[in-house]
C-alpha cells in the first residue's frame, strides 16, 4: 500500500511539473541546439536576452485592473494599462532567458515581477483584458519548478482568481454574444493555460466541455465565424482565431487530442476556419472591414480616427500572419504560405514550432 501511494505521489508530482503551455527540459536543449546553428532563433533569443537585461534593472509596474476593452485609444486608464502590461513580454525574456543561460539572476528578477503582479492584480472576468497575461503565464510554466514555494503559492492563487473570474462571468452571460463570441475564444485560452499552468483537474474539465461549445456557436460550417458575421471584419476572424488556436496547441501537447482537426457536429471546426481566411490573406481575396458591423463601438473607434476601424478599409493580409504562424504548428504547409505573403517574415512562434513538433 506504502508502495502504491509513493507512485501514485510520483504521478502526481510529474503532472503538476509538466510544462505543456511552455517548454519542457529536452525541447529547451532543442532550443539551445537550434539558437546556435539558426540565424533567426538566435536573433529571436538576442532580442529576448537585451530585453531581460533591461528588465533586471527596472521595477514591475503591475496595475490593480487591467483596462483595454471597451475603450477609446487615448483613454488614461488605457495608456496606464498599456504601460503596465509592458511587464509581460519583460517576464517572458527573463524566463526564457534564464532557461537558456541559467543566469539565477534572471529568476530572481522574473520572481520579483510575478509576485508583485500577484499580489496587486485582480482580474474582473473580462477576457479581452485578461488575454494580455498570455506572456505571465508562459512565463510562470517555463520556470514554475525552480520558484520558492511561498512565491509559487501567491503566483497559482493570483491565476486562479482571474480563472475563477473569467469562469463566473461567462456562466452568467453564457447565452449573450459574448458567451460565445471573440470574448468567450480569449477566456478558454487563459482559463486553458492557466489550467495546465497549475494543473488543475477542474478547469481542464472546464475548458474540454466549453471548447466544444464554443467551436460549434462560434465558427460557422463554411470557414466564416460569428465574429466575422456580427462585425463584417477579418480583423475580428483572426483575433477569434488565435486564441483558439493558442489553446489547441497546450491541449496537443498536453492530452495529445488534435482539437485544430476536430470537426464539431455543426460541420464547423478551426482548421476549416483557418483555411477560409487563407485566401485573404494571400491576397487572392480582398475585404473591406466593417462596412455593415452590427456593433456600435466599431463606429466609434472610426470616429476617433483608428484608422483600421473605418468602414470600408481593406483589410491588411499581414494582419493574419500570426494565425498562420499559430497554425503551422499543425500544418507545416502553412511555412510555405507565409513566405508566399512575406518572403521575409519571421515570428518567434516558427522557432518555437521547429523545437516543439
Amino acid at each position: 500500500m506504502r508502495k502504491l501511494c509513493f507512485v501514485v505521489l510520483l504521478l502526481l508530482s510529474a503532472s503538476v511539473k509538466a510544462q505543456y503551455v511552455s517548454l519542457n527540459d529536452k525541447e529547451i536543449q532543442n532550443l539551445k541546439d537550434l539558437i546556435a546553428k539558426d540565424a533567426d532563433a538566435k536573433k529571436f533569443y538576442n532580442q529576448y536576452q537585451a530585453a531581460a537585461d533591461v528588465a533586471v534593472n527596472e521595477n514591475p509596474n503591475p496595475i490593480d485592473t487591467i483596462r483595454t476593452e471597451g475603450l477609446l485609444q487615448g483613454n488614461p486608464k488605457k495608456i496606464a494599462t498599456s504601460a503596465a502590461l509592458r511587464d509581460m513580454r519583460k517576464m517572458y525574456a527573463l524566463a526564457i532567458t534564464y532557461r537558456i543561460d541559467g543566469e539565477k539572476n534572471y529568476l530572481a528578477n522574473l520572481a520579483s515581477y510575478l509576485t508583485a503582479w500577484a499580489k496587486v492584480n485582480i482580474g474582473r472576468g473580462d477576457p479581452i483584458d485578461d488575454t494580455n497575461l498570455e506572456q505571465a503565464i508562459e512565463a510562470y510554466d517555463l520556470v514554475k519548478t525552480k520558484l520558492k514555494p511561498n512565491d509559487n503559492s501567491l503566483i497559482v492563487k493570483w491565476f486562479k482568481q482571474t480563472a475563477d473570474a473569467e469562469i463566473d462571468k461567462h456562466q452568467k452571460k453564457m447565452n449573450k454574444e459574448t458567451g460565445y463570441n471573440n470574448w468567450n475564444s480569449h477566456a478558454l485560452k487563459i482559463v486553458g493555460m492557466i489550467a495546465y499552468a497549475i494543473d488543475d483537474a477542474g478547469y481542464k474539465k472546464y475548458v474540454d466541455e466549453d471548447l466544444k461549445r464554443q467551436i460549434e456557436k462560434n465558427l460557422m460550417p463554411d470557414g466564416s465565424s460569428i465574429d466575422f458575421k456580427l462585425r463584417d471584419a477579418l480583423h475580428y476572424h483572426v483575433y477569434d482565431l488565435e486564441p483558439l488556436l493558442r489553446l489547441a496547441i497546450v491541449l496537443k501537447r498536453a492530452t495529445g487530442v488534435d482539437v485544430y482537426a476536430t470537426t464539431a457536429q455543426s460541420g464547423a471546426s478551426i482548421k476549416k476556419s483557418v483555411e477560409w481566411v487563407v485566401p485573404y490573406i494571400t491576397g487572392e481575396k480582398t475585404h473591406g472591414e466593417f462596412v455593415n458591423s452590427t456593433v456600435a463601438f466599431d463606429l466609434k473607434r472610426a470616429k476617433n480616427g483608428e484608422a483600421e476601424y473605418k468602414a470600408g478599409s481593406l483589410w491588411n493580409p499581414k494582419n493574419g500572419l500570426k494565425t498562420l504562424a499559430l497554425a503551422s504548428y499543425f500544418d507545416p504547409k502553412y511555412n510555405t504560405t507565409l513566405k508566399t505573403v512575406k518572403e521575409d517574415y519571421r515570428d518567434w512562434q516558427l522557432v518555437l514550432n521547429k523545437v516543439t513538433m
